[in-house]
């Protein structure tokens, strides 16, 4: 029997223990199921007894790391029979921790998700930077709540698209329903040709990446270093830049595949100025799913950004 493990971990007071019971109380979630709550941490908030009830989920509290063991787990599946695990986590405890935690046999990880309080991110951001990083890029989901109008969640967003391109970014508010904020770009994107400036090549390349459907056709125009490798096809190269997902011992390199007839004269890490063609495509590079793949018209020599660095 197959048994899913929701996992949920964020700071403390990011809104896990409401998210937990927000969802317990969904029917279509906890309905027919014998669920099975882990609580690494004790908040502000509590767990409802009635919510907890109506669910059918039974609540074990865990205060130290230690007590996540194989012998508490195994005893949780003979002693409760669950059909569904939510396990709180506590970040603190250590993600290694989590990714290599024991699960008895038929237990899996069906979901991560990350709660933040859009109230404090900044703060977190700042001063816990790699480990809430580390947080995203397992998520699923990330879930920022307590937003608000002045919550800059364009910006927000393409900070948890840069480490994390896979995961759902959802913005909510204190009554639960979703922030709607447009996503506005620095370049005009029904201009014949759409200059990317470079300091705007990573809001581009985030955009790129969850509406390819809006570029597909256009003609673009930026500055990108040259990244060849023999695994790409012939005639491919991909121009791009270095971009910093966490901090600057954690760069990686973003850019789309780039068909050009010049591939042969380029070198890597030069430097150019890229026009092309943008198109839609379904590639094996991009794991099968479908995603920009350049058509260069113009490649020339350029001098490298002030700040080769990107960031979001």
């Amino acid at each position: 029997m197959k048994i899913p493990v929701f996992v949920v971990h964020g700071f403390l007071e990011s809104g896990k223990t409401r998210f937990v019971l927000e969802t317990l109380s969904d029917e279509y979630f906890s309905g027919g199921e014998r669920n099975l709550v882990i609580a690494c941490e004790e908040g502000i908030e509590e767990y409802d007894e009635e919510v907890l009830k109506k669910a059918n989920a039974t609540l074990v509290m865990l205060e130290d790391k230690s007590e996540l063991n194989e012998m508490f787990l195994t005893e949780c599946q003979k002693k409760y029979k669950p059909t569904q695990i939510v396990l709180e986590y506590n970040c603190m405890w250590g993600l290694d921790e989590l990714r290599d935690m024991y699960m008895p046999k038929g237990w899996f990880v069906a979901q991560v998700i990350t709660t933040v309080d859009a109230s404090t991110f900044d703060v977190y951001l700042k001063n816990m930077k790699s480990l809430f990083m580390e947080m995203a890029k397992d998520s699923d989901l990330i879930l920022f709540n307590r937003s608000t109008d002045e919550t800059p969640a364009a910006a927000y967003k393409r900070n948890m698209r840069a480490v994390n391109p896979k995961a759902q970014v959802v913005f909510e508010k204190e009554d639960g329903e979703q922030l709607q904020f447009e996503e506005e770009m620095p370049f005009d994107i029904n201009a014949d040709v759409i200059e990317i400036a470079d300091a705007d090549y990573g809001i581009w390349y985030i955009d790129a990446m969850d509406h390819p459907e809006k570029y597909d056709g256009r003609t673009l125009k930026f500055t990108g270093m040259v990244y060849i490798n023999k695994r790409l096809p012939q005639g491919y190269f991909v121009p791009g830049r270095m971009a910093m997902t966490c901090c600057a011992d954690d760069t990686a390199f973003i850019g789309f595949l780039c068909k050009s007839s010049y591939v042969d004269r380029l070198k890597s890490k030069q430097w150019i100025s890229v026009t092309a063609k943008a198109h839609v495509e379904k590639r094996e590079e991009y794991s099968g799913e479908e995603g920009i793949v350049l058509h260069s018209t113009h490649i020339k020599s350029a001098r490298k950004p002030e700040e080769e660095l990107v960031y979001f």
